[in-house]
């Protein structure tokens, strides 16, 4: 997936484009008000344009205009408010950064903002011109813009963070949108073990025969019809000098999902190749994670498979081991993300890590809970949750808690097992799917559940032009770097 290069970025001190204009096919700008514009480039003439057309001048508008040169360069202005939400900041620099084809050279400023203001503008607009790095495609003719060269005015030095996280938010969106005839399990753990190999991973492969023999029987039961290839990946980034206590990411990983014999109806298993976005997201922000150099080790385990359907699938009413011996009562075999993360965490857990983070397009219910512009966060620790909101704020991957109430536990009470892996009503469904998550976190490390609703929104997301948004890895760049946050 390193066939696409972040752009080339120059970073200037001065504010003052005015020597190179004559090279860039678009200038975009942050500004708080009009008057910023008097020192931008063609900013006389922007301010004109603007009281000519009667714009309303607020927080959020975009305004494009196109300059009196030969090359027609794209002015894109666009106004921000003083509070700079980091949501807000991210959805207009997004705006300001859709390039036409052809646009190679492209300069960003914020003339007129200072300090912290014009620092988080100028990164924003940085990210998101990332962000249009192309994904993998398949049409027949489709051109690329080239890798383009962008200028920042009023900068010192680039952020080595904001390259890494970009790197990582794209890996995740790449192998999300791979057809299931490409990104089958065996494939996938092919693709991961060359990454492996290029980043100094350790790379440890579980495939069916070894979690046999360790009594997964959970994530044995989903694979049983469609085995080529299905296991857990567990790969292994150790820092030269490790200051913080080990960190394990666990990401569901169903190449494709049918539904099992409970078939999924077509308007729901359109787009089910993407229900590996956990483990996507997983890999993410491993790679993230290490081109920062992160101080302390990082375990990540990718849940590897498909829910097929056949003669030898698994059914309702069946009865299945767990790796730690809880026997599980099957209730819906669309319900096979839980059931393959159940032993990939409760193999998680045996490492004694300080803290667990899981990522997974789990449940319908959370996205009818808060829709595809939120994710939601689930942890055993409730005194977590204004850090997990306020990470989501920072990064602008928004997060919002749900509660673990022991007594929602007694709907999975099951009659001839330990547990039922879900219930037929649906109701909560994204809150009994944590809990029943929950029972497999031996230890009682930190533990932190995203459900992802948020990792297809259409027409984009913050800083993410496309539908797949690869949510999650911003986040856990933000969460990971607070330094009020002890795990």
């Amino acid at each position: 997936m390193s066939a696409f290069k972040l752009p080339r970025v120059r970073y200037r001190e001065t504010d003052d484009a005015t020597a190179d204009l004559a090279r860039y096919q678009h200038i975009a700008l942050i500004v708080a008000k009009a008057a910023d514009l008097a020192h931008a480039p063609f900013g006389t003439l922007l301010q004109k344009r603007l009281k000519a057309q009667g714009v309303a001048i607020k927080p959020g508008t975009v305004f494009l205009s196109e300059a009196p040169d030969e090359t027609g360069t794209t002015l894109a202005v666009g106004f921000i408010a003083d509070t700079r939400e980091t949501f807000a900041l991210l959805e207009l620099a997004r705006k300001l950064t859709g390039f036409r084809p052809g646009v190679t050279h492209v300069a960003l400023l914020a003339p007129g903002l200072k300090g912290a203001a014009h620092k988080e503008a100028l990164r924003a607009l940085v990210r998101c011109l990332y962000a249009q790095v192309p994904l993998p495609s398949r049409q027949t003719g489709q051109t690329r813009n080239p890798p383009m060269a962008v200028d920042v005015y009023g900068a010192s030095d680039g952020d080595r963070a904001l390259r890494a996280a970009a790197h990582g938010n794209h890996l995740a969106r790449a192998l999300s949108v791979l057809p299931a005839n490409e990104l089958g399990p065996a494939d996938y753990v092919k693709r991961v073990k060359k990454l492996a190999i290029d980043n100094g991973w350790h790379c440890r492969f579980l495939d069916e025969k070894r979690l046999a023999a360790l009594g997964a029987g959970a994530f044995l039961a989903v694979t049983r019809t469609r085995a080529a290839g299905a296991g857990i990946v567990h790969l292994r980034y150790t820092p030269r000098k490790a200051v913080r206590p080990p960190v394990a990411l666990v990401g569901k990983g169903i190449c494709f999902d049918t539904g099992g014999v409970n078939l999924k109806p077509a308007r729901h298993m359109y787009g089910m190749h993407e229900d590996m976005q956990g483990s996507a997201v997983a890999l993410g922000a491993l790679l993230a994670l290490t081109q920062s150099h992160a101080p302390f080790r990082i375990d990540c385990y990718l849940a590897i498979a498909e829910n097929a359907i056949g003669p030898l699938s698994y059914r309702p009413n069946e009865v299945v081991r767990a790796v730690d011996g809880t026997t599980i009562e099957v209730v819906h075999t669309d319900a096979e993300g839980r059931m393959v993360l159940a032993d990939t965490l409760a193999l998680a857990a045996r490492e004694r890590p300080g803290l667990i983070i899981d990522y997974a397009t789990l449940t319908g219910a959370c996205v009818y809970a808060l829709g595809t512009r939120m994710t939601g966060a689930f942890t055993n620790r409730p005194e977590l949750y204004l850090r997990l909101i306020e990470a989501g704020r920072a990064s602008g991957e928004r997060v919002w808690p749900f509660p673990l109430a022991d007594d929602y536990d007694a709907d999975l009470k099951s009659d001839i097992a330990d547990i039922k892996q879900c219930t037929l009503e649906g109701e909560a469904d994204h809150i009994l799917a944590a809990l029943f998550l929950k029972r497999f976190i031996a230890h009682d490390p930190t533990w932190i559940h995203l459900d992802l609703s948020a990792g297809r929104h259409k027409g984009g997301l913050g800083a993410i032009p496309t539908d797949t948004t690869g949510f999650g890895v911003d986040f856990t760049l933000a969460l990971l770097a607070d330094p009020a946050f002890a795990w």
